[in-house]
């Protein structure tokens, strides 16, 4: 096997290894998947500004991420089905970023219960928040993130209604998968991941089942979860989370000014620019191209973090250059997972650490507060 370089790599090596329908919910987006496509594209689209003769012996990757510390500005942001992709994977990208000294977002659709990964760590957690129409469960889910001590929620905006996913419909995504000849065949040729799944107790949705009334098998948790996705969420229900949650509020999905105003004015402790890693609206801004926008609008009231596209550390040290204070990573973290599992996690941040520390040199640059926008380029079309 070829030396692992780059999160390429990694993506390549889990492709091979995870069950194709959840390598296709990991990899793919909504309807045509231009905004999933744009995502990353618009990041090549941004060149950096080269210096030279600067001393940057002693750069610092540290930062803080609402108040918290930061080995470098990057989070692990909330995926679901995580577990699906390596077993117990939430609990392993877990303890891969404690150890990394970056904050860890847990789903509220992940495979490992909050209490269990809470317990796996001995770092606080984030908890990431579905407002779903049962507004009942969703006050025992936040009660819940209390009593395991998370140290900030995040809200998601953008779930009102599921976009259409089409890799999903043709592989009939289930979690644990339905014994169809064609699923048998695909996990046939994926050993490791059926030998490890074989040594785990967590196939279903560990934040649902058990705390739902009647949920006990997969029809009736995804009868129940098709439900419940409220198209009459509005600030009125941020602001009652906000009077719910004493800690940290993160709101995640905002792409519009406008809508960043609103939060700001909810309480919200930081905003992530994101689009749901184009997996809801197919055609709306990719994150990036979203973030200028947003940091000027409100930048200066509350922090402004961005999620979506980030493959590598030079698109870290460019969202930076562009004011976001806090950057997440979805992907990468699931392609290092279904690579090699808790030591994949790891390799996929130290690849994002090397390459950030390595622009930032190439970029005259020691410290994260001092990127900024004069560090890039624009480029004209050349003739």
């Amino acid at each position: 096997m070829k030396p692992v370089a780059c999160i390429a790599d990694l993506k390549a090596i889990a492709r091979r290894r995870v069950p194709r329908m959840f390598y296709d919910y990991v990899d793919g987006g909504s309807w045509t998947e231009q905004t999933y496509r744009a995502n990353s594209m618009d990041f090549d689209t941004i060149r950096l500004r080269q210096r030279v003769a600067v001393n940057v012996s002693a750069r610092d990757l540290s930062t803080a991420m609402v108040g918290m510390a930061a080995s470098m500005p990057v989070a692990i942001a909330p995926t679901g089905l995580t577990g699906m992709v390596h077993a117990d994977g939430e609990i392993l990208a877990a303890r891969a970023a404690e150890r990394f000294g970056i904050p860890f977002t847990l789903s509220t659709v992940s495979i490992c219960s909050l209490e269990d990964v809470a317990r796996s760590v001995s770092s606080p957690i984030w908890f990431q928040l579905y407002v779903m129409r049962d507004r009942g469960f969703v006050e025992k889910l936040i009660a819940r993130a209390r009593a395991a001590e998370c140290s900030a929620l995040v809200v998601t905006l953008d779930l009102q209604m599921v976009g259409q996913r089409h890799k999903d419909i043709y592989n009939g995504l289930s979690s644990p998968p339905k014994p169809t000849l064609r699923n048998l065949a695909n996990l046939a040729t994926k050993p490791r991941w059926c030998l490890g799944m074989l040594g785990t107790k967590r196939r279903g949705f560990g934040n649902l089942i058990g705390h739902v009334e009647g949920l006990g098998d997969t029809v009736s948790l995804a009868k129940w979860t098709d439900s419940q996705f409220d198209p009459s969420l509005d600030w009125d229900d941020i602001r009652r989370i906000r009077d719910l949650w004493p800690g940290k509020l993160i709101l995640k999905g905002v792409l519009d000014p406008e809508d960043a105003a609103f939060a700001v004015q909810c309480g919200a402790d930081a905003i992530i620019v994101s689009n749901h890693g184009g997996r809801q609206l197919d055609g709306a801004l990719s994150s990036i191209a979203a973030l200028p926008d947003i940091v000027a609008a409100v930048g200066q009231k509350t922090e402004v973090h961005l999620d979506g596209g980030i493959r590598s550390g030079q698109d870290v040290f460019k969202a930076v250059a562009l004011g976001a204070q806090g950057t997440y990573i979805g992907r990468s973290m699931l392609y290092g997972l279904g690579a090699f599992g808790e030591a994949g996690v790891t390799k996929a941040l130290e690849i994002i650490r090397k390459e950030l520390f390595t622009t930032m040199g190439l970029c005259g640059v020691t410290r994260i507060d001092d990127i900024g926008r004069d560090h890039l380029i624009f480029p004209k079309p050349i003739g």
